[in-house]
């Protein structure tokens, strides 16, 4: 009984014909959106601040429903909370974190936005997505403020 057994020069050529598409289809799929060295941009009133995003996957899911308008509202004269239209991702966060002044954070056992004007001790379930630069005394009124909240365009020199 004869066996056919594919000449090993064929076999390689058939390997590299096979890998040769596929490797270029892989550099074609779209990377996974990193946040570093992205802003958010939050307009309150005639005010606009700006943040620095965490690159987390509570930030990325955050930016993914972007832009948004949102009527923060004070809670424990530390900082302005409001609902999110659904819940983020929590997927490898910390346990929790320690909040400072500037801090956008998501609370997830509430599943709200929280944005602090006020230092405040450590609490779990809440993971910080990204710090506010600057003056931020738009936020620190009393009552509620309207903020509308998207991504930061950056702006390049003509070339």
């Amino acid at each position: 009984m004869k066996t056919n057994y594919m000449h090993p020069v064929i076999a390689v050529a058939a390997l590299f014909a096979i890998a040769g598409p596929l490797s270029r289809s892989r550099a074609a799929e779209p990377e996974v959106m990193t946040m570093r060295n992205s802003n958010l941009k939050l307009t309150v009133g005639a005010h606009v601040l700006t943040a620095a995003l965490e690159d987390n996957a509570s930030s990325r899911d955050f930016v993914s429903l972007l832009p948004l308008t949102l009527t923060l509202r004070d809670y424990a004269s530390t900082e302005k909370i409001s609902d999110l239209p659904k819940r983020l991702s929590t997927q490898g966060a910390p346990e929790g974190s320690v909040p400072r002044i500037g801090d956008v954070t998501y609370y997830a056992p509430w599943g709200n936005l929280a944005i602090f004007h006020k230092d405040f001790k450590y609490s779990s379930g809440l993971i910080k997505i990204a710090h506010l630069a600057g003056d931020i005394a738009a936020l620190t009124t009393d009552g509620p403020v309207t903020v509308r909240i998207e991504l930061a365009t950056l702006d390049r020199a003509p070339r």
